[in-house]
């Protein structure tokens, strides 16, 4: 997906093939054999979430990703995950100058400081959604509640960022939300499986859609 939550490279360059792994399945290029990425990809990336904190935690690692290939921040998640309370929103909501100092010294996360500070105004943007609506709500009702299916013949075809992926980064921007430009959103969707975009010849694209049936 577009240089971010999935694929390594920004998608306007060619695309390998699938690859038919050792188990006999294809898979999407983009993970290669890396044994973590793949799980991922078998695992996690395309699988429709629903649930607010999940959400809130992949949103705010897809805009740390940002300017960096998303396998870096894998490999981080779970110090992430340590650093910020387990991406507790109303925790991290009140995170003060402290806190901040000693998230900028942990060398186990991205110690990016504007990033860092962001995350505190997504939280609070995030408690205000999650307070009125529901965040989980919020996010689906932009594909009326259920994944798009693409139906990529190839790599090649996925596109880096929609009209869609444009209307819900301005829409969070608005919130308080921050790291969450287009490109970075249509990973999100892709990630989080509002849109299916595992390739038709992957063995996940079916079973993908499926689980977007299942709502």
């Amino acid at each position: 997906m577009a240089r971010t939550d999935s694929l390594p490279e920004p998608a306007t360059k060619p695309r390998p093939a699938p690859i038919l792994h050792a188990d006999g399945k294809l898979r999407c290029a983009w993970p290669g054999v890396d044994p973590l990425y793949l799980a991922y990809h078998d695992t996690e990336w395309g699988v429709p979430e629903y649930d607010s904190r999940a959400l809130f935690e992949k949103l705010l690692l897809d805009g740390f990703q940002a300017g960096l290939s998303w396998i870096t921040i894998l490999r981080k998640r779970d110090a992430f995950r340590a650093a910020f309370d387990g991406f507790d929103p109303a925790l991290i909501a009140r995170y003060d100058r402290q806190k901040l100092d000693d998230l900028m010294a942990d060398a186990g996360i991205v110690r990016n400081r504007a990033k860092i500070e962001s995350s505190v105004n997504s939280a609070r943007a995030w408690l205000e959604i999650e307070s009125r609506e529901g965040f989980s709500n919020y996010l689906w009702k932009y594909v009326e509640g259920r994944p798009l299916q693409n139906n990529l013949q190839s790599l090649g075809a996925m596109q880096a960022e929609t009209e869609l992926s444009r209307t819900l980064s301005k829409d969070l921007k608005k919130a308080g939300f921050n790291f969450c430009g287009p490109t970075i959103v249509y990973a999100f969707m892709q990630a989080v499986g509002m849109v299916n975009d595992h390739i038709v010849d992957c063995c996940r694209h079916a079973e993908c859609a499926a689980l977007g049936k299942g709502r």
